[in-house]
């Protein structure tokens, strides 16, 4: 079993919230991670994927809570929006007798859409949201996770590390990173994909959705994942899947709060407000579902494609993405472009300074190649210690300020 980074931070929120919530995709690992808690903490288990336990917490929330008792894990809690009310009653109570009550559950949800907004009614104040993403490379390669910032001690502590060739990068990219594909020694990549997408259009999303033609919602992810890392433009991709701009839309909102695609925004502030664009660029979370969705899967192909760059900026996002939300912390990225097409990948804001990272197929740069930083001159903020991140072997430095850097170092 692969150790998991947001393990020490959800024992540290049961230490200090009542309700601890546990959100992300399907198979990234949840009820995996959240059942080590009967053994370490105490806490009962119960999953909502059991039918009868299912209809025992829809038609009596009261008495399914006393059944199982608490400290109590409940799994797939979506499936049971009620539960909601009787854990805030609980929550409530255990306040005026205990003045701070902690620990008393876990809930944990695949479908956000529904998962969030029983939450935000409900538990606000009472519980605390943990996002779980697939493996990290940090996870996979058994490292320690720290929140991606370029840094001169990043840049020494990695300065000697091997590095991922371009061969083995491509072929981790097609892999993906699900837990299953490292669990199982005969689980194919192109299997555990086939079967993910045929689950999450036979069971969540016709929980979501009304679809009356499930082939062209599976086109639509089909057509999305090849455009994984560009700018969103919904009416081409209206055009492309032959449905309206509206419900191009909803779709979106679907992937988005099943985890598995999400957005950057583009980077805002007042003083260059007038010239940046103003649609977000869409990321699939996992490289491995997109590359099978896209149709490709070998690596040396998907190498040699039109589709290099985007894939490997893709892996760079997501694995920068989660070494912040592993560690139960918001991601602060933005990307920024302009109407001139200058445009930086990554726009990072930590300690009120901004951190500009390109993220490039190729070993050679020089300061040209980051000449869209410039455009950041004038921002409201501190411009901090940058980089590109590519695949050199090797990290070396184009000033004091840029660095170029493998992808080992994230």
């Amino acid at each position: 079993m692969i150790n998991r980074t947001i393990t020490s931070h959800i024992e540290k929120a049961l230490t200090i919230f009542p309700v601890v919530v546990i959100t992300g995709a399907r198979q990234v690992g949840k009820s995996t991670e959240v059942y080590k808690f009967t053994k370490t903490h105490n806490f009962n288990y119960v999953t909502l994927d059991d039918i009868n336990e299912r209809q025992l917490a829809i038609n009596d929330p009261k008495y399914f809570i006393e059944k199982h008792g608490y400290p109590l894990i409940i799994d797939e809690v979506q499936y049971a929006p009620i539960l909601m009310e009787v854990i805030e009653e609980i929550v409530n109570r255990k306040r005026l007798e205990e003045n701070n009550p902690v620990g008393l559950f876990i809930l944990t949800g695949s479908q956000a859409f529904h998962l969030m907004s029983g939450i935000t009614q409900s538990m606000a104040g009472r519980a605390t949201i943990l996002n779980m993403e697939p493996l990290s490379i940090n996870e996979i390669n058994v490292q320690e996770e720290i929140p991606f910032v370029p840094s001169n001690e990043r840049f020494l502590n990695n300065k000697n590390k091997s590095s991922m060739t371009i061969d083995e990068l491509f072929q981790q990219i097609i892999k993906g990173t699900y837990p299953e594909i490292y669990s199982n020694p005969n689980m194919t990549s192109d299997l555990f994909y086939s079967r993910y997408i045929s689950t999450y259009l036979d069971r969540d999303i016709s929980d979501l959705i009304n679809i009356q033609n499930k082939h062209t919602f599976h086109n639509f992810m089909q057509i999305l994942a090849s455009l994984t890392s560009q700018q969103l433009n919904v009416n081409s991709i209206s055009k492309a899947v032959g449905v309206s701009a509206p419900t191009i839309t909803h779709w979106l909102s679907i992937l988005e709060a099943s985890g598995l695609i999400y957005f950057l925004q583009p980077y805002n502030d007042v003083s260059i407000i007038k010239r940046i664009t103003k649609s977000p660029k869409f990321y699939f979370a996992d490289t491995g579902l997109a590359a099978h969705l896209a149709r490709i899967n070998d690596s040396k192909t998907l190498e040699a494609s039109v589709f290099a760059g985007g894939f490997m900026e893709t892996y760079v996002m997501n694995e920068i993405r989660k070494s912040y939300l592993n560690n139960g912390l918001q991601f602060h990225g933005t990307y920024y472009r302009d109407s001139n097409q200058n445009e930086i990948d990554l726009v990072l804001l930590e300690n009120a300074k901004l951190h500009l990272i390109e993220i490039k197929k190729g070993i050679n740069f020089n300061m040209s190649s980051v000449k869209a930083f410039k455009q950041l001159d004038n921002s409201m903020f501190e411009i901090g210690k940058s980089c590109i991140i590519c695949n050199t072997t090797k990290n070396y430095s184009l000033d004091r300020n840029v660095d170029v850097i493998s992808i080992n170092c994230i």
